[in-house]
């Protein structure tokens, strides 16, 4: 497998929820708000022998060409965003989600953004978002998918084709889900939001902003001990310098 980050750039985020581009090299972090977090946004593309697979999709930025910017970094390594078949999605907050589908500049009309891809999303999860009222949500990004042909709810634990495995593990929001991508004794585990770091995999802490901090803490421990005793190859989405660790 070859694993491409699919990075939008880093962004400190504070309790008014806004991602606010931050330049590594220039800003200073102190000069944020108080409490201000500094994250990349990270999807990323994995390439099987049966799928180009997207993760997450990011905040769903336009560049200055028009272009969505997830689809001008598939392309920046050679793949027509049209080749994407599956995008599997961990949960629905709007750094995760805005990549889903885009707007139409003449008839503001939306359409998925990888309309061959067939998407994997927790139908729990779904339902939150689109009725709970959750700022971190950003409905009018994903509401597509309720009606959507190309679209597979998934509950519970499972299988995809016999060789991606997802599991729900709440702890970040209520419906969460993680991934794990085994293929030819490779095996890709991404974490999402229960495991974006590299730093919080290695330290014991419970953050604010999970929605059960204690059990995202436990389950890191629990991911961090059996992938270095696997081998697992991390996956991280806001982490600014280590996108991958093996």
């Amino acid at each position: 497998m070859k694993v491409i980050p699919l990075s939008e750039g880093a962004f400190t985020i504070d309790h008014t929820k806004k991602f606010v581009p931050f330049d590594t090299q220039q800003d200073d972090l102190q000069a944020r708000p108080t409490g201000s977090l500094l994250v990349e946004i990270q999807p990323f593309a994995v390439i099987t022998s049966k799928d180009i697979l997207v993760i997450d999709t990011g905040l769903g930025h336009i560049n200055s060409d028009g272009n969505l910017q997830l689809h001008q970094n598939l392309i920046n390594n050679n793949i027509n965003p049209s080749e994407v078949t599956k995008v599997l999605l961990s949960h629905l907050h709007k750094d995760h989600s805005g990549g889903i589908s885009r707007e139409d500049a003449l008839t503001k009309q939306r359409s998925l953004s990888f309309p061959y891809a067939t998407y994997f999303i927790n139908k729990q999860e779904l339902d939150f978002a689109l009725h709970g009222g959750n700022p971190s949500y950003t409905p009018e990004n994903f509401h597509i998918l309720e009606n959507a042909d190309n679209v597979h709810l998934t509950e519970g634990d499972g299988m995809i084709d016999d060789y991606i495995r997802y599991e729900v593990t709440g702890a970040h929001s209520p419906f969460h889900q993680v991934f794990w991508i085994e293929e030819d004794g490779q095996k890709v585990f991404f974490g999402g939001d229960v495991a974006p770091q590299l730093q919080q995999m290695k330290n014991k802490f419970i953050a604010k902003y999970d929605f059960d901090g204690k059990k995202c803490m436990e389950l890191r421990q629990q991911w961090w001990q059996q992938g270095r005793e696997e081998k697992w190859e991390f996956l991280f989405y806001h982490d600014i310098k280590t996108p991958i660790y093996k």
